[in-house]
């Protein structure tokens, strides 16, 4: 079902259209686009809150800047659903994060419109400032704009860009969206400063009317007057502006939810050289009551909902379904730590998604939410683990990637029992290539003591958090699991040890062998179901991708000659290559056909559809071993790309 626009709305195609219109007319422009990304939104589902939030503030910008000559930088692109529509794809917003359809993030392929792809936060200032200086080197006369929020701006990134920033004297406007969330609520000194900012209303106000009154006697009272600026500052907010000391002109805070006010602040500081700092405070969900009022985390991404009733709608069930691995991972933990007073958590920034929020509930000061800082939460779990705790580190498998440094020299270097659960581990879905975890086996196994692990189901899961709080010397533990439910409802059995390297055969068969990491080994079951009997393979749950059980698979080798590989993550470097290394390494001969991902960048869509699409859903194993027991040969390639137009 396409969504009607509004009269103003369905006139703009493109920001010149937006310009056209008289500024009074603005007020409807964001009423009518607010509604748009309601009723899309309420039946498609996506993300949700955070576009609300800046609707006046992206209104504002496009009737200001000449975009997109003009450069404008979003930081994630949870709130650049309003951008999008504006930028000449109203028609096709329905098809947001959908297989196929436009991306939920901006993306530079799709629009020249999105001058940056994001996904991962505090990344906008850095590329906008590297755009304003090859503006600069170039030439050319352009704006450049990035717009950050509050939880980004707790990113280390974010503040060694506003560092270069203040001293590269760029034409480079920095905006903070201000409104105190990112998917959870903001923690730390930085937020508590930033809620000092805003409560000290009276600087702001002093500065406007010194200002306007000085501008009755000329240009040079005005020149006094931003002589006297830092000394104002100082005395009404008691000490220092942060991005005044990092040589950024700071304005505000403002209310960025009136857009005739921010037109004519943007506009004014347009004007100005050099690097600033506009500070706007917005609320998430901004004028749909149940996402302004109701729980911020919940309406970050609702799914889909009631728009008259703020309704979440959820499909009805008659049985019993599996749970999360995240809400596994988070009762598994709590029950762990309240027999092991040395277990603490960690996360950056993701304590609900994660399951984290549950032991930071039950035991405050054992569970960290360290802000979006995965450099700091790898760092400072190594520092509890050199002290002898047990620090459980848990991060998105795409996050675990800008934290790669820390891993290798201050946890495996020193060998430290750190124990990393990398969520979303594979293909993450609708959040595309920025959030699919596809690399981590792959860049985890090839490190010194380091143990890579993934569960096939909750039961596993479990048992592997057991285990991994259990004594050892030293290396890390790396346990990987999927976004979304696991496939047993029974999960929550008794502990048991699991012997570190040690995989296990699931089903007896012939011929063919099918060995399998983690959660996929439950499509290889399923796929194995629907063979005729006459091609039933031998299914091997090898749970480890390092230390490999060499026992276990000397004995398929010595038994099978044709070997299927399934793990969902990138072929090369990965588990499928763990074996064909060990193969080679060990004089052995096998036909051998990984399945896994290829070797391409895979947008967004359900994992069924992507599992479809790289080959390894139960119909492409089937199609593997089929071919395998028909022809004795490896089967083909999918085609050379599955990148989609």
């Amino acid at each position: 079902m396409t969504v009607v626009a509004g009269d103003f709305l369905k006139q703009i195609n493109t920001p010149a259209d937006l310009r056209k219109l008289e500024k009074g007319k603005l007020a409807q422009v964001c009423q009518e686009l607010r509604q748009f990304i309601i009723d899309n939104v309420s039946m498609h589902g996506g993300h949700f809150g955070a576009s609300l939030g800046v609707i006046e503030l992206t209104v504002a910008l496009h009737y200001v800047f000449e975009t997109p000559h003009d450069i404008l930088v979003w930081d994630v692109g949870h709130q650049a659903y309003g951008h999008k529509i504006l930028t000449g794809r109203r028609e096709v917003f329905h098809t947001n994060r959908q297989y196929k359809g436009i991306s939920g993030f901006p993306r530079r392929c799709e629009s020249e419109y999105d001058a940056f792809g994001v996904g991962h936060s505090s990344t906008s200032v850095s590329a906008a400032l590297g755009m304003a200086i090859a503006s600069s080197l170039k030439g050319e006369n352009r704006q450049h704009i990035a717009v950050i929020g509050d939880g980004a701006l707790t990113g280390g990134m974010s503040f060694e860009a506003l560092n270069h920033a203040g001293s590269a004297n760029t034409n480079l406007l920095v905006i903070l969206n201000d409104n105190n969330m990112s998917i959870d609520p903001n923690v730390g000194a930085l937020q508590e400063y930033l809620t000092k900012i805003t409560a000290s209303q009276t600087y702001n106000r002093l500065k406007s009317d010194v200002w306007n009154l000085l501008g009755k006697f000329g240009k040079k009272a005005q020149g006094l007057a931003s002589q006297m600026e830092s000394g104002i500052k100082s005395t009404v907010l008691q000490s220092g502006n942060l991005f005044e000391a990092l040589n950024l002109r700071y304005f505000g805070p403002v209310d960025g939810h009136d857009v005739a006010h921010l037109v004519s602040l943007l506009a004014d500081v347009k004007a100005l050289p050099g690097p600033k700092l506009l500070h706007c405070l917005t609320v998430k969900g901004k004028g749909y009551e149940p996402a302004e009022t109701g729980n911020a985390t919940t309406w970050h991404s609702p799914g889909v909902f009631d728009k008259i009733t703020g309704v979440i709608r959820k499909e009805k069930t008659e049985t019993a379904e599996p749970p999360k691995y995240q809400d596994v991972f988070g009762v598994t933990l709590v029950e762990l730590a309240k027999s092991n007073e040395r277990i603490v958590g960690i996360t950056p920034a993701m304590p609900s998604g994660s399951g984290m929020n549950l032991m930071m509930k039950e035991m405050p000061s054992r569970a960290f939410d360290v802000g979006i800082a995965e450099q700091h939460a790898v760092t400072f779990s190594a520092g509890l683990a050199a002290q002898g705790m047990i620090p459980f580190c848990n991060i998105y498998s795409t996050f675990m990637q800008r934290a790669y440094d820390q891993v290798i020299h201050d946890v495996c270097i020193q060998n430290l029992p750190v124990n990393f659960c990398l969520d979303r581990a594979g293909f993450a879905g609708s959040d595309g290539a920025t959030h699919h975890g596809a690399y981590d086996l792959a860049y985890f196994r090839c490190l010194p003591n380091m143990i890579v692990a993934a569960p096939m189901n909750e039961s596993e899961l479990r048992n592997m958090l057991y285990t991994a709080q259990l004594p050892r010397p030293g290396k890390a533990f790396s346990i990987r699991y999927p976004r979304g439910q696991g496939s047993i409802v029974d999960w929550q059995l008794p502990f048991e040890k699991i012997e570190i390297g040690k995989g296990r055969k699931i089903s007896d068969g012939k011929e063919v062998a099918i060995l399998t990491i983690g959660h996929l080994g439950n499509l290889a079951q399923q796929a194995i179901g629907e063979l005729p009997a006459e091609n039933i393979p031998a299914h091997y749950d090898m749970r480890f991708v390092k230390p490999l059980d060499e026992a276990l698979l000397r004995e398929i080798f010595n038994t099978f000659k044709k070997i299927i590989t399934v793990e969902d993550g990138c072929l090369q470097g990965g588990f499928g290559s763990a074996i064909t290394e060990f193969m080679t390494d060990n004089r052995y001969s096998a036909a051998v056909k990984r399945l896994g991902i290829p070797d391409e960048v895979i947008e967004h869509g359900e994992q069924t559809e992507l599992y479809a699409l790289c080959g390894f859903d139960k119909q492409g194993i089937v199609n593997a071993v089929n071919r395998f027991f028909k022809d004795g040969e490896d089967c083909p390639t999918p085609p050379s790309s599955v990148r989609r137009e």
